[in-house]
């Protein structure tokens, strides 16, 4: 059986672009910004007005001890990747703070600095999440968090985040509180669209009185698209109807929809989204 957790060169080399990519984002848009959306580096950049350590020392410092905790408590969940990450990470950071010390915004605007943070750390994280790799920190603080308390990874980690980002009320004003708040929340959103969003699709569901077969065979030989015929009967009147059932891409669902609206406008149409699909094979016969 192929060993899931082994890491190519090629996977070294697309994580380290990946972090890369989030530590800029991290060191060019979250620090001058004086927010906290919901990482362990947004909790390093707080401690850091205490304690007389730089960002990149405290998030490593909080990494390892996490990645500790992590496999006294959940075994070998985090594997090889999260710990390559969880280094490298505040690593790159460091670097930063050696060859540009002191970097101020680049927008002269807290508020662009956040928008731009987390535009520009979801593209690194989405690179990472699709690799089954993680930047650590708060991932490792969720899955505690999913094994002791019982919590959904998602929730979990709404709620770390917010935790993190209300902290920020410790050191920074009212408005940066807000930023923090609505940047963790904002941060959400946008790594879900960079992760699912690209690959959405659309469930088309199409009950058609008199036009299926021509819906059907523009599915089939027009959008070179599969598609699957259902009988449905009507609950109040006991009538039964073909019901065409297609998952199309966005481009494939303006076309088929356009052709519903002119062959048949009185077409009952049900659309859901749909972002992961799984076949299953026929297995191979000797």
């Amino acid at each position: 059986m192929k060993n899931t957790n082994k890491i190519t060169f090629q996977d070294i080399v697309v994580m380290s672009v990946a972090t890369f990519i989030v530590a800029a984002g991290v060191y060019f848009f979250l620090m001058p910004s004086k927010t906290s959306v919901s990482s362990i580096t947004a909790l390093a950049i707080i401690l850091s007005n205490f304690l007389p350590l730089p960002v990149s020392a405290l998030t490593m410092i909080m990494n390892i001890i996490l990645l500790i905790i992590g496999f006294i408590t959940c075994g070998n969940e985090f594997g090889a990747k999260t710990v390559y990450t969880s280094i490298l990470l505040p690593i790159y950071l460091a670097i930063f703070e050696r060859v540009l010390p002191g970097f101020q915004s680049m927008t002269g605007s807290d508020t662009l600095d956040t928008v731009c943070y987390v535009f520009v750390s979801s593209i690194g994280l989405a690179i990472l999440f699709n690799m089954n790799a993680s930047s650590g920190g708060l991932d490792i603080v969720c899955k505690i968090m999913n094994k002791y308390l019982h919590m959904e990874l998602g929730q979990a980690m709404s709620m770390a985040g917010m935790l993190i980002a209300l902290s920020s009320a410790v050191v920074y004003d009212e408005r940066s509180v807000v930023l923090s708040v609505l940047g963790t929340y904002l941060n959400g959103i946008v790594l879900d669209h960079f992760i699912f969003g690209q690959n959405i699709k659309r469930r088309v569901c199409i009950m058609s009185m008199n036009h299926h077969d021509e819906i059907l065979e523009f599915i089939v030989r027009s959008l070179h698209s599969g598609a699957s015929l259902y009988e449905a009967t009507g609950a109040y009147t006991g009538e039964k109807h073909p019901e065409i059932i297609t998952i199309v891409d966005k481009h494939e669902y303006q076309k088929l929809m356009d052709f519903i609206i002119r062959t048949d406008p009185d077409a009952f149409v049900t659309i859901y989204n749909v972002s992961s699909m799984r076949y299953r094979l026929k297995p191979k016969t000797e």
